[in-house]
């Protein structure tokens, strides 16, 4: 099976869309020429960039997204960072937390400050655009995954004109705690996909307790299987075989399957098996 082009008219979760969504997470890292061109061939004549104009209080570097238009779909996706630029600040146990979206539970100060940079240009980007009620699309990985959880949270609570109508992350962050935690499970219900693939470190911080995960967790296991849901004692034993798997590599397990490259090998191979 060759994998299905990017589909616009879609407006629900599919593996070949999360496939996209994931590379429209890529597209985040590159320059804005490169952004664009690549919009441009997936039939997207709309681009917006977005660049903080100083650099956040804690060592990641400035945050950056984008967002790509048509007259069927919208899709901003967020830039994510290498786990061993963010390691030091999301193990940093005394980062207080801040309020989240419309006051509702809390949030990573870091994330809040890095999204509070570039969101208002974001939301008013997207109901500038959005003509023809166009579908609605956040994305990211890593760092930028958090962003996007974040993003359409803020968008719906805020101002709940607009639901989007999905978030896909890639390798994310604990983003907040339970109370936010709870209402966005509630409010995403079939419209937020998280994604972690096997062994990957970054969906393990900030620590537990007062950091924890939205629901919708999809797992890659060792062999690159999809999963959408595994029972605890057979994902532990899917990690020590992943851990296994790759004694001798020049970098950790932990570290290797947070590359988003490791993602996008996992979905094309399930895709192709499909």
């Amino acid at each position: 099976m060759t994998i299905p082009a990017l589909d616009h008219s879609t407006t629900r979760h599919s593996l070949p869309h999360a496939y996209w969504m994931a590379r429209a997470a890529g597209l985040a890292s590159l320059d804005r020429d490169g952004i664009e061109a690549q919009a441009a061939a997936w039939g997207f004549g709309e681009v917006r960039h977005y660049e903080s104009a100083h650099r956040m209080p804690f060592p990641v570097e400035d945050t950056q997204a984008y967002t790509m238009a048509d007259d069927r779909m919208i899709i901003t996706g967020f830039r994510g960072t290498e786990v061993l630029k963010i390691y030091d600040w999301l193990t940093d146990v005394s980062t207080p937390p801040v309020p989240g979206p419309a006051n509702k539970g809390f949030v990573h100060y870091g994330f809040h400050q890095a999204l509070q940079s570039v969101y208002p240009q974001i939301r008013d980007t997207v109901q500038e655009l959005r003509t023809h009620g166009q579908t609605v699309w956040f994305t990211g990985h890593s760092l930028g995954g958090a962003l996007a959880m974040l993003a359409g949270a803020r968008l719906y609570f805020e101002a709940p004109r607009l639901l989007p109508d999905g978030v896909y992350t890639f390798g994310q962050p604990r983003t907040c705690e339970r109370l936010l935690a709870d209402a966005h499970d509630t409010a995403f219900k079939d419209r937020c996909h998280r994604f972690v693939n096997n062994n990957d470190i970054v969906p393990h911080l900030p620590p537990e307790p007062v950091f924890t995960h939205v629901d919708a967790l999809r797992y890659f296991d060792a062999d690159g299987k999809l999963h959408e849901s595994m029972p605890l004692i057979a994902k532990l034993k899917d990690r020590v075989k992943g851990v296994r798997a790759d004694l001798l590599a020049p970098e950790t397990d932990a570290v290797k399957d947070h590359h988003l490259r490791n993602y996008l090998a996992a979905f094309e191979k399930n895709l192709i098996k499909a």
